[in-house]
């Protein structure tokens, strides 16, 4: 064990005589200081700007004078998505997906307002945030700081001779790659101080951040030991430099960009057009409630005659136009939730077509993992739509009630009685998000971390072959 720390010692010492590696490195731990500090500022004031303006449309909402209960259900009302805490860790799909949802009767609006929308195309690239420095920088820090480690040996001939001390080649292998580890818990420690405040300063669950932690811990692990492995595979340190540069180029950049964009052409989703049409036909085919003579609606209104057992609409003990508004809500509703549904399944059948890609890139698997701990994968989406869809729902519904219990009948034909006390709405206007369990958010992520697993104990296995090849050419 002492020649291995012997070992992981001297490369450290040479790696601090390096100016290019110390002073490569000073710049990382300086960029992801800097990525954390920015992005938590961000995710603050976004977050503090939503609930603001949430505020300040709720106070408007309640703040609507005397009014007919439809007029209330048509003048609608806004929520906004809250960030998630780790969202400033690493923000996922929220850059691409909206924000704020309009919520009205009889219709179920799309999230807008997503910041690549309304920003350069340099957010398509990556935000500046801790993930994205060790998901993209960090290991080309590792690249140049370890090609050498065994090849500079193997071109000087000082393997040669610490073969003939009696050094057995796991050692020095082990030594060197404890070295690289060291190299690699420094490049991650910003990023986990950086958890470390997050955790201090909201309520994030320190499951989820350990896992963050331990996520990133492996991705970085998986290129030290890969690093390694190449470098006493190749006999000069410029061959596994290029060969590493490479695997950095197609895992890291090219198969992550490519892999979502081949799946879309096999798996495409329809279009906002074409759904459009699609539910404005199946609306149709509902029934319209403004017709008389509509099939539908006129076998409900018979229904409801003879649920309270009399023959016209003005015997109704309710307003009948409030009943028809809930009917008609209900049907609709159920229509756009199955469309709304469909979608997101098609989207989750993209993303598990997408996850098969992580068997060529580790970092599909590792932004899976991350996505799913911080809160800012689809899933976590989906429940926003999901939760603010029920909210609308239940809002609509509850002024169709209050239309049908408040209002007579034949008040609803005037003008001057259709109204009622602005007191009735009080308290509708509230929603509150419920983000995912820390158990439901780790069930999500256990695949990818399955992935990752792989992969080291894939690179492991190579870092194996190559240590009995270093032995047997030095021979």
């Amino acid at each position: 064990m002492s020649a291995v720390l012997s070992i992981a010692r001297e490369e450290w010492r040479l790696l601090r005589r390096d100016r290019v590696a110390v002073l490569g490195l000073s710049l990382l731990l300086l960029l992801t200081a800097v990525a954390a500090f920015t992005a938590w500022e961000q995710r603050r004031s976004t977050d503090a700007e939503r609930a603001r303006h949430q505020a300040q449309v709720d106070h408007e909402f309640e703040a609507q004078p005397d009014r007919h209960p439809h007029r209330m259900v048509h003048y609608g009302h806004f929520v906004f998505r809250p960030l998630n805490p780790l969202a400033a860790f690493d923000s996922g799909v929220e850059a691409y997906t909206g924000h704020t949802l309009f919520l009205e009767g009889h219709r179920q609006n799309s999230a807008n307002f997503g910041d690549v929308r309304q920003s350069s195309l340099l957010l398509r690239f990556g935000q500046l945030t801790p993930a994205f420095v060790l998901q993209v920088l960090a290991p080309l820090l590792l690249i140049f700081a370890g090609h050498a480690v065994l090849a500079r040996e193997r071109e000087s001939g000082t393997l040669r001779i610490l073969l003939a001390q009696g050094v057995r080649p796991r050692h020095i292998v082990a030594g060197k790659l404890l070295a690289l580890c060291g190299v690699a818990a420094l490049v991650l420690l910003p990023a986990l101080l950086a958890l470390t405040w997050i955790g201090a300063a909201t309520r994030a669950p320190a499951s989820l951040a350990a896992v963050l932690a331990a996520g990133y811990g492996l991705w970085l692990l998986i290129w030290a030991v890969g690093i390694v492995g190449l470098s006493a595979w190749f006999a000069r340190g410029r061959d596994a430099l290029v060969a590493l540069l490479a695997v950095w180029a197609v895992s890291v950049v090219l198969v992550p960009r490519l892999a979502p964009e081949l799946v879309a052409s096999s798996l495409a989703l329809p279009t906002r057009f074409e759904t459009d049409i699609a539910v404005a036909r199946d609306l149709a085919a509902l029934g319209d409630s403004h017709d008389p003579d509509d099939p539908y609606f006129a076998g409900f209104k018979k229904k409801v005659l003879a649920q309270y057992g009399v023959s016209r609409v003005e015997d109704l003990p309710v307003n009948y136009k409030g009943l028809l508004g809930m009917e008609g809500e209900r049907l609709t509703s159920a229509l756009f939730e199955r469309y709304a549904d469909a979608g997101f399944e098609r989207q989750d059948a993209q993303l598990r077509r997408v996850d098969g890609f992580a068997l060529l890139s580790p970092v599909i698997a590792l932004r899976r993992l991350s996505m799913a701990a911080a809160g800012t994968d689809l899933q976590n989406y989906r429940r926003f739509v999901e939760q603010a869809e029920h909210h609308r729902y239940r809002l609509v519904q509850e002024l169709n009630r209050l239309q049908a219990e408040k209002l007579s009948f034949a008040d609803d034909r005037s003008s001057r009685d259709s109204r009622i006390s602005h007191a009735h709405w009080h308290d509708f206007a509230g929603f509150r998000f419920e983000g995912a369990s820390p158990g439901e958010a780790l069930r999500r992520a256990a695949p990818a971390a399955g992935v990752l697993l792989l992969w080291l104990a894939a690179l492991a296995g190579l870092l194996r072959l190559a240590t009995h090849r270093l032995g047997r050419v030095t021979r």
